[in-house]
């Protein structure tokens, strides 16, 4: 297990005026990969021993603390995505999945579960291990948030603090004779607004409208797969 966090920094920031100001794409970059390993070490560590010095425990953990400063922590920058697109596909891969999906298992008996994953260090081949039950479920619980964390947190110029300046990230705001009241946008609503994409329209003819018809409900794992007893009688 590696605790680690993915950061998305936008290609823009606010000037000393409080107008938005794109970063060139010049093969300039905004902080040095080595020094930042250090300075994001460095503010992590210390908001966590102040947390523990708030909650009397500093003294319990002072052991891994100081394993965890004798390290070096690894830092990985990339250039900024190409578009909107890419963008969301990332973040959807950390924010909208859960530890496994279901087309992964393979198989699930009284005592084992059997599925497919990524073997990286061999060419990120495909391959299949089987696990207890026990031991699956302690995987799989390692992903679940503890209390008081969220999947997504927002800094800099995407927190409120500069709300004003960064308008085009939030609702389009309508105004009325009686006031000024928020839109209410659907999902295909807004990534028609951030990325130029209607889900709508027909991806063939590229003219026709989509209209939905049904909605197919979600399905869990195959009987057989769950209660392979059943089968058998």
């Amino acid at each position: 297990m590696h605790p680690h966090v993915h950061c998305l920094v936008p290609a823009t920031g606010i000037d000393l005026y409080g107008d938005i100001k794109k970063i060139s794409k010049k093969g300039k970059y905004l902080y040095p990969v080595k020094k930042l390993s250090i300075e994001f070490r460095s503010h992590m560590m210390k908001r966590l021993k102040k947390q523990l010095y708030l909650n009397n425990q500093l003294s319990k953990y002072q052991s891994l603390i100081d394993k965890a400063w004798a390290k070096d922590w690894v830092v990985f920058c990339e250039p900024s995505l190409a578009d909107a697109d890419r963008v969301i596909k990332y973040l959807g891969q950390y924010t909208h999945r859960v530890a496994i999906s279901n087309h992964r298992i393979q198989n699930v008996d009284q005592k084992n579960v059997s599925f497919f994953y990524k073997d990286y260090r061999d060419g990120e081949k495909r391959k299949r291990i089987t696990l207890t039950g026990i031991e699956f479920l302690r995987r799989f619980c390692m992903h679940i948030l503890p209390k008081g964390f969220v999947k997504v947190r927002y800094y800099g110029i995407l927190s409120n603090r500069y709300s004003k300046q960064t308008a085009m990230y939030r609702k389009p705001v309508i105004p009325m004779k009686m006031g000024i009241i928020i839109k209410d946008e659907t999902t295909q609503e807004r990534i028609f607004r951030l990325t130029g994409f209607d889900v709508h329209r027909c991806p063939f003819c590229k003219k026709g409208k989509m209209v939905t018809i049904e909605i197919i409900p979600r399905i869990r794992s195959p009987v057989k797969f769950l209660y392979p007893e059943k089968l058998r009688k």
